[in-house]
């Protein structure tokens, strides 16, 4: 349903139900005080007419029909057009889920225009109707509370990057799971959208301060803004710090994955080097015992003319050659460390 809500205030109290836009129009030029209007996803018509009414600036209501619009305060006359991206932390998934809230704050109305689920503007029109004496300051009241709303939704949302990223330090240093990096780089892609989402809202803040005696802000309003002000800096300093919290996650995996191989290499390097000895050992009385091997073969081939075989001192001079070999090529192995 496009129209979530369509109300009439004065002096702080809802005076009228209205069951469609011309009767609040009707509603309004009749009997006066402010209409607040809340709209989801609306038709290009039902923006439209609201825009014919209220003299909505045509950028804006451009702006407001196709959404995907960065967080922004604009001002259109007397008109306040402002952008918001609320919002909230999905557990299962462990991800963030982004809104987009557009508000048209003016002298007589406030229309909201929300594209998600987030923010909850039920709760917070409940919320201004319960205190009638903030809702009587007008349109400008909602303008806060819807501020106000949002920044506290983010809350949620800081505390649970938190406690992903505790997880990440946590496996990194367990070494336990080998999908880190993709976890780091995603969480990082949310950290920043979070960041981008909250870091307009210093400026916007200010702008609305430096406003405040030109167009005659109450000064309770200006109190709560400026307490949603202070929330929102705290807010913009946690989210640029999980950025940079992700980024050193990343070196430090980097960094270990690193020292990881680079123990690898070394103990394939070490165990090469032990294959290495054992081959010239191997290699080695291989050597040895070839030599004599390769005397007793000759001297068994059994010619009838080799001179040694009717020598007497044949025999022993062949097991004397292969003593002395394998002894000789004994000495210059242990010399050199192969055996």
């Amino acid at each position: 349903m496009p129209i979530v809500d369509n109300a009439i205030y004065r002096e702080g109290v809802r005076q009228a139900h209205p069951v469609t836009l011309d009767q609040t129009f009707e509603e309004l030029r009749d009997r006066g005080g402010f209409a607040w209007i809340g709209m989801y996803r609306p038709t290009e018509d039902e923006l439209r007419s609201v825009a014919n009414e209220f003299g909505l600036h045509p950028l804006a209501v451009e702006d407001a029909l196709k959404g995907h619009q960065r967080p922004k305060l604009e001002r259109y006359g007397e008109t306040l057009f402002v952008v918001l991206r609320p919002a909230r932390y999905l557990d299962a998934p462990e991800e963030v889920e982004f809104g987009e809230v557009h508000l048209f704050i003016g002298p007589n109305f406030a229309v909201s225009v929300r594209h998600a689920e987030s923010p909850d503007l039920g709760r917070v029109r409940k919320r201004l109707e319960a205190n009638p004496a903030l809702l009587g300051l007008g349109p400008q009241a909602v303008l806060y509370a819807v501020f106000d709303e949002v920044v506290d939704e983010y809350q949620p949302v800081i505390a649970g990057l938190e406690n992903d990223i505790d997880e990440i330090e946590d496996q990194l240093f367990e070494g336990s799971d080998v999908n880190v990096s993709r976890r780091i780089y995603e969480l990082a892609g949310e950290a920043m959208a979070f960041q981008r989402a909250t870091q307009p809202l210093v400026g916007m803040l200010a702008a609305l301060a430096a406003g405040y005696e030109k167009y005659d802000v109450h000064v309770e309003l200006q109190r709560n803004l400026r307490d949603v002000q202070d929330h929102a800096i705290k807010t913009v300093e946690r989210a640029d710090s999980f950025r940079e919290l992700l980024q050193n996650a990343l070196t430090v995996h980097s960094t270990l994955v690193t020292q990881s191989q680079n123990d690898e290499m070394r103990n394939l390097s070490r165990t090469s080097i032990q294959q290495g000895e054992q081959v010239k050992k191997i290699s080695g009385w291989a050597a040895i015992l070839f030599a004599p091997t390769l005397v007793g073969t000759i001297y068994g081939m059994n010619f009838d003319f080799m001179p040694e075989l009717h020598w007497a001192g044949g025999y022993p001079l062949a097991v004397g050659l292969m003593v002395a070999c394998g002894a000789t090529l004994y000495v210059v192995f242990k010399k050199r460390g192969w055996l």
